[in-house]
C-alpha cells in the first residue's frame, strides 16, 4: 500500500509548514488519475499523525476530475484513464489538464 508512504510524507511536509504549531486540518487535493485511493490516505492519516502535530486534525480530501486535451482536434474533456484515445477523434497521446494532483492544498493551525 503506497498510501501509507505518501501519507507519511505530507505529515512531514505538515509538520515542517506548522512551525511547532499544532495542526487542526489538513486539506488535501487529490486527482482522480494520481493513481492514489483516497480512502487508504484517510485509513492511514490516523496511524501516520500519531505523536505528530497533526495528532487528532481533521483530514479534508477534495478529489480533482481528470479532464484531458486532443492534440489533433484540440477537445477539452473528462478524462476517466491515462491511456483512453480522444473521445472525438480517436487520437492517443493526450495532454492531461487535470486530475494528476496531489497536493497539501490548506493546513489551518492552532
Amino acid at each position: 500500500m503506497h498510501e501509507m508512504s505518501i501519507t507519511q510524507s505530507m505529515v512531514e511536509i505538515c509538520e515542517v509548514h506548522a512551525t511547532g504549531r499544532k495542526v487542526v486540518e489538513v486539506v488535501l487535493e487529490i486527482g482522480e488519475l494520481s493513481g492514489v485511493v483516497p480512502e487508504s490516505v484517510e485509513f492511514c492519516f490516523e496511524a501516520c499523525t500519531k505523536g505528530t502535530l497533526l495528532e487528532g486534525a481533521k483530514l479534508s480530501i477534495e478529489r480533482v476530475s481528470g479532464r484531458g486535451s486532443c492534440p489533433d482536434c484540440h477537445g477539452e474533456f473528462p478524462m476517466l484513464s491515462l491511456f483512453a484515445p480522444c473521445p472525438d477523434c480517436g487520437a492517443f497521446g493526450l495532454t492531461v489538464v487535470s486530475g494528476e494532483e496531489l497536493r497539501v492544498k490548506e493546513l489551518e493551525l492552532e
